[in-house]
């Protein structure tokens, strides 16, 4: 285990949970040894997993930055996970100096590792909230505090809505927390596919995740779509449609060059809220 990991007074470590293994596979140092073993068991059976991490990362940052570059100064980061390089804060800040961030996220060890920021920086607050509970979000008195409803708002849902089956209405779940943003908003979501995947890795990733604290959905492209339902998508690059792609892809200078097989775990999109 990590020397740098902390965790709350009490918490688990002997089971993987996404954040933490997500971490790991950014080569940050909050994870645990069971965190390692698991991403380490998907990294036998999907090599390219670690390069759909960094993908899946850089789409984040890109989205956020653009976002930014549209004028919105206040941003919801919705299934945030660790503290890592390259913060949404980070990012934002390079564009709009006075942006506010907003971080959501249900882990215990997010919001003991994120309370640095939250503490040393009055335009920043840490939320461990679930994000199927949007009423109990929206209405937290921290929430208020940063995000005006009147002004735009970066709602950033980038790799959680795969922790919501579809039991428990991932689709209305999204709509609730677009309803209640300004215009002039946008929405950024990413979201994991088995589309054109080998039947054996994406069962095998689905095996791990068994023994994970949370289980992941895989959705095909009309599924992902779906979440952007009246939005109104804008173009991933340069010369191409208003439409999902890949990961790596999403902002790039050379989509050819970034369309690789780990990027392709990934369907992306950034939709302007009307």
């Amino acid at each position: 285990m990590t020397e740098a990991l902390r965790m709350p007074e009490g918490a688990d470590i002997s089971r993987p949970s996404p954040a933490r293994m997500y971490d790991y596979l950014l080569r940050g140092p909050h994870y645990s040894d069971a965190d390692a073993l698991a991403a380490q068991r998907i990294l036998a059976l999907v090599p390219e997993t670690r390069d759909a991490a960094w993908a899946a990362r850089g789409f984040h940052q890109r989205a956020a930055t653009w976002i930014a570059k549209q004028g919105v100064r206040q941003f919801l980061d919705i299934g945030s996970g660790l503290s890592t390089v390259g913060n949404t804060h980070d990012v934002v800040r390079k564009i709009q100096p006075d942006a506010r961030v907003v971080y959501v996220d249900s882990y215990p060890t997010v919001e003991l590792h994120s309370s640095a920021i939250s503490e040393s920086d009055g335009a920043v607050c840490v939320l461990r909230a679930d994000v199927c509970e949007p009423d109990s979000i929206l209405a937290s008195p921290d929430l208020q505090a940063m995000i005006d409803p009147r002004e735009p708002t970066g709602l950033l849902m980038n790799g959680v809505m795969m922790y919501v089956p579809d039991a428990s209405g991932p689709w209305t779940l999204v709509s609730r927390y677009v309803r209640a943003m300004g215009p002039g908003s946008y929405l950024s979501l990413l979201h994991p596919t088995d589309d054109a995947k080998p039947p054996a890795a994406v069962e095998g990733v689905r095996i791990v995740f068994e023994n994970v604290t949370e289980h992941l959905c895989f959705r095909g492209k009309a599924e992902v779509a779906a979440f952007f339902d009246g939005l109104d998508l804008v173009p991933p690059f340069a010369g191409a449609q208003p439409e999902l792609t890949y990961a790596g892809m999403w902002g790039a200078e050379a989509p050819e060059l970034a369309d690789s097989d780990g990027s392709r775990w990934f369907y992306c999109g950034v939709a302007r809220i009307q």
